[in-house]
């Protein structure tokens, strides 16, 4: 007679549950990805102002702008017609700001002729430009 012994038998009537408890967490990940949770908001009220005017924030930078179309020049955005006109305002402007520092910003499409003037009238007359924005390709 064939004679089993009492351990064998009772460690294969056990279940594996390994299967088990893989399912379970695959099914806990897609519940918890697939569940939509509300995301919680703060609304804050931004005061408001009664005074109608309200003050200019102190900029201590020039800006040249140098456009690809005429007018060519622009100075803290406004355009000049000509040259003379552009140049006379510009030292000027530096005149007042003499801490200020000069921006350079061309219009992509510009033509280089326009920088070149600007940079040789700039060392001409002593101002140094501390900053050219450039865009990178």
């Amino acid at each position: 007679m064939i004679r089993v012994s009492q351990e064998h038998e009772t460690e294969s009537i056990l279940p594996d549950l390994t299967p088990l408890l893989d399912i379970i967490f695959i099914v806990m990940v897609f519940l918890l990805l697939t569940a939509s949770i509300k995301l919680q908001t703060l609304e804050v009220d931004l005061p408001t102002s009664d005074n109608a005017v309200t003050s200019e924030v102190d900029n201590k930078s020039v800006t040249i702008n140098i456009l690809a179309q005429a007018p060519y020049w622009a100075l803290q955005g406004e355009q000049f017609d000509n040259w003379d006109s552009f140049t006379v305002a510009l030292v000027t402007l530096v005149t007042d700001k003499s801490d200020a520092e000069i921006v350079i910003a061309s219009d992509k499409t510009a033509q280089i002729q326009h920088m070149v003037k600007l940079l040789a009238f700039l060392q001409e007359n002593k101002i140094s430009a501390t900053q050219l924005l450039i865009e990178e390709e």
